[in-house]
């Protein structure tokens, strides 16, 4: 229960106790609660007794009928509520209290200042409690999301992969692999620049063309992408380490959908002296994603076994 919203009975008793002293008579009592913001509607007749027939009620009486309405309107006087609280717990007036008083109503705001101490520690723990199971909630639901998205990027791979292998025209189909494969990075959270090409200085038009390039951990790949009916030989990944080489840090990826031949696999291991080149079949692609892999996990354990066991092609 919130201790501003609803004073629980042990407050609203020892308020009950304490306005009464902090306050020398009933009209100062009525004073205090007018200015605490409380209505005059909750107040009139109070008010009027004190003014017209002092003897029908006492200062306790008062404070617990204030008190009381003041509770049962509920978040109609939040404010009201949370006043009269701040000016007792704020008080430091005693002087103004009777002399036989004083010590009791120093005692008396203590009290109650513990009282909403314990009970704002509670709440400030049960508000933490509450905003962690939130984020927590956010964040599982998050990672449904994320899971059901990729599930979904997964199977349209799938799907539009099969297609190709129907396709006659095989520039075009070349084009659309690319195009898949480049959209899968994305659907994985790996940053893409898609295929593109370089001129020459010299107006000798289109000097080189890159089918994409990937960014992991830091490191950029660039990816060459083949299908074609054989292996991929020495001549394609010749040139794709030319392109490497020439760019300093860059790294190497190359996807392949009828696999390399076993100069490739050897060349890849010489070059593993100067550069990281990582060799990759579509259908590792697809079976890892049949066994519910990560694409982001399965690139790098091939990095790293290409990093460290000096195996470019690691299955």
């Amino acid at each position: 229960m919130n201790i501003i919203y609803h004073y629980p009975p042990e407050l609203l008793n020892l308020l009950v106790d304490t306005i009464p002293i902090l306050n020398r008579s009933k009209k100062d009592i009525i004073v205090f609660f007018r200015g605490a913001g409380v209505s005059e509607s909750i107040l009139r007749d109070m008010a009027n007794a004190v003014q017209f027939n002092r003897e029908s009620i006492n200062k306790y009486e008062i404070v617990r009928n204030v008190l009381s309405r003041l509770n049962e309107l509920g978040e109609v006087t939040l404010r009201e509520r949370r006043e009269v609280l701040k000016r007792v717990i704020e008080f430091e007036s005693f002087e103004a209290c009777w002399d036989s008083d004083r010590l009791k109503a120093k005692g008396l705001v203590h009290e109650v200042r513990q009282i909403v101490n314990v009970k704002d520690s509670f709440t400030r723990m049960k508000q933490e409690k509450e905003k962690v199971e939130l984020k927590n909630r956010e964040e599982y639901l998050k990672r449904i999301e994320e899971s059901q998205k990729l599930a979904r990027a997964k199977e349209l791979f799938k799907d539009e992969i099969s297609t190709l292998f129907f396709m006659k025209d095989p520039h075009k189909r070349g084009k659309l692999f690319e195009d898949v494969l480049n959209r899968l990075f994305n659907s994985f959270g790996i940053l893409v620049k898609e295929s593109f090409t370089l001129t020459g200085d010299s107006k000798e038009g289109i000097v080189e063309q890159i089918d994409g390039v990937i960014e992991l951990d830091g490191d950029y790949y660039l990816v060459e992408m083949k299908w074609w009916g054989q292996a991929v030989g020495p001549d394609e990944i010749g040139k794709h380490l030319v392109r490497i080489f020439t760019r300093g840090q860059a790294r190497g990826l190359f996807i392949s959908v009828s696999g390399f031949t076993d100069p490739v696999i050897t060349t890849c291991k010489q070059a593993l002296d100067k550069v990281v080149i990582v060799l990759c079949d579509l259908q590792e692609i697809i079976s890892m994603f049949e066994d519910k892999g990560d694409l982001k996990k399965f690139l790098k354990e091939k990095i790293q076994a290409a990093i460290i066991d000096r195996n470019p092609y690691h299955r």
